[in-house]
């Protein structure tokens, strides 16, 4: 296998060119288009694609931004994938209301696209979604956190530490799928920091990242030191504020929660550091998405959306030592056994 780099509008691209196998023909090309190459959770889905790429004998171009959010090297590398010919696109949106437009004209000149992860608004942009049910990975761990503090749960002080200003749809449905859980009144469910209950501190966001977190848990703790739950839009955001509550002493104040099921996340389950995660699954949405295109390629066929759903439910598991009555979970071990990264 060969790789090519190459950066253009500050977009970093590289193209495995895989090797010829049955299934589709080797003139079929497609793209990864990822938010970041640094993230642990797309670096994965990366593996997860060529791997299937090569199985299948698809040409896989890559692309990532240069950080959650960067819509601008989204946008290049669909139009670079538009130029190339692809016969399949595969994304995970930086803004999934922003890279409507562009999307749209991918689909006009024949390329089949498929969102990863983060579903665009509306679903119906893509041809199609393989994604975790964000809502429900929320959920799962706002039910566990308001059974594991019981009584106390009506006196919570809970700290919200989400994704960034433009408020996704993988960002608010995870954020509203917790607040269900826990019992919070959802407003607008499309709209995060529209609620009245007297107990959410705030919101503050991360990008994703650890630095971001700490940052995020920095300002919210300087609101509020009470803070004693944590919802965190994924793992390194969590590892983040832990940081930040160990500085001031408080790491045993406060149940942090989050989503991903990435190895470092699973074994900051088994540490104490993370009192709950919902695990998903981004190698199988690589997967998925490269079959796809490939049955695509070879007949026209096009995904089908699991029932009730409008996307292919790639599964969520929640993982956790401190198991509640009610809620189906698996110990941080055998998380260990299924994790990513």
């Amino acid at each position: 296998m060969k790789f090519a780099k190459r950066c253009v509008v500050g977009l970093c691209a590289s193209v495995a060119l895989v090797g010829v196998a049955s299934g589709a023909s080797a003139q079929t090309s497609a793209c990864l288009i990822t938010k970041t190459d640094t993230n642990p959770f797309f670096v994965k889905m990366k593996e997860g694609a060529v791997a299937k790429a090569n199985e299948l004998g698809i040409k896989l171009n890559t692309y990532a931004g240069k950080l959650d959010g960067d819509v601008e090297s989204q946008v290049a590398a669909v139009e670079s994938c538009i130029a190339a010919g692809a016969k399949g696109i595969l994304i995970t949106p930086s803004d999934s209301r922003a890279l409507a437009p562009v999307v749209e004209k991918a689909r006009a000149a024949g390329a089949l696209v498929i969102a990863l992860d983060t579903p665009f608004e509306p679903a119906s942009v893509a041809d199609a979604t393989f994604a975790t049910d964000n809502f429900k990975a929320g959920e799962l761990i706002g039910e566990w956190a308001k059974v594991k503090l019981g009584d106390n749960a009506a006196n919570a002080k809970i700290g919200f530490l989400d994704l960034n200003a433009s408020q996704v749809s993988v960002d608010y449905l995870r954020d509203q799928g917790f607040m269900k859980g826990f019992g919070i009144d959802i407003k607008d469910p499309k709209k995060i920091g529209d609620e009245d209950d007297p107990r959410i501190v705030g919101h503050d966001v991360t990008n994703g990242n650890e630095e971001g977190g700490r940052t995020a848990m920095e300002n919210l703790l300087q609101k509020d030191p009470g803070i004693n739950v944590v919802y965190t839009i994924n793992e390194p955001a969590a590892a983040g504020a832990y940081e930040a509550l160990k500085a001031v002493g408080l790491e045993n104040q406060a149940t942090i929660v989050s989503v991903d099921g990435g190895c470092p996340g699973v074994q900051n389950v088994k540490d104490g550091v993370i009192g709950a995660t919902s695990m998903q699954f981004p190698l199988l949405m690589a997967s998925k998405g490269v079959e796809a295109i490939a049955a695509f390629a070879k007949d026209g066929t096009k995904p089908q959306n699991s029932d009730g759903l409008d996307f292919y439910n790639t599964g969520v598991e929640l993982i956790t030592d401190q198991p509640v009555d009610g809620i189906p979970s698996i110990s941080s071990e055998e998380g260990l056994k299924k994790c990513w990264g």
